[in-house]
Order: structure tokens, then C-alpha cells, then sequence
């Protein structure tokens, strides 16, 4: 299930979301780049690590891949591809 709406707040650092079931979501920036779902960062969180973000980190784009979102972050991450369902099941 894909959002109806989907926005990039810069300066408020969120992510919003708006799904067919009347639902929004306001997802942080520098939560959604601590639960990156690229191999390299799940890795990291399965270890027992935490991923470190500064609390400025923002999303500079977002790339549409069909099944979910490419998240661009300032801190150069982009290795991650977010699914609809997985950032419908956050809470950041």
C-alpha cells in the first residue's frame, strides 16, 4: 500500500505521509536515518549498535523506486531503500 501524499519538511525535519486509510505519519529525519534498512546499517543495529546521527541531519531527496522511497541524507547516506510497509510500521 502506497501513501496518497507524500512531503519532505526541511526545516521541520519530517517526513509526512498520508495513507488510504485516513492515517498521517510524521516520521523524523534523523530517526528514519538511524533505522536505515541497507544492509550495512541493519548489520550494525543486528550487532547491537546503534547507528549515530546528529540531530541536524536532514533528507536532501527523495527518490521514488515503485515498492517504496530512496532517502537522500545530508550526511551523504543514500544506500538505503525505504518499503512502503516498513515505514508505515515506524514510529519516529
Amino acid at each position: 500500500m502506497s501513501p496518497l501524499a507524500l512531503g519532505n519538511s526541511q526545516d521541520k525535519g519530517q517526513l509526512r505521509l498520508a495513507w488510504p486509510d485516513g492515517r498521517e505519519q510524521r516520521l523524523g529525519h534523523a530517526e528514519l536515518r538511524r533505522q536505515c534498512p541497507c544492509s550495512q546499517c541493519r548489520a550494525f543495529r543486528l550487532r547491537g549498535m546503534t547507528v549515530q546521527v546528529v540531530p541536524r541531519i536532514r533528507v536532501v531527496a527523495v527518490n521514488g523506486q515503485g515498492y517504496g522511497v530512496q532517502l537522500v541524507f545530508s550526511d551523504g547516506h543514500e544506500r538505503g531503500v525505504y518499503p512502503w510497509g516498513y515505514l508505515a510500521g515506524l514510529e519516529c
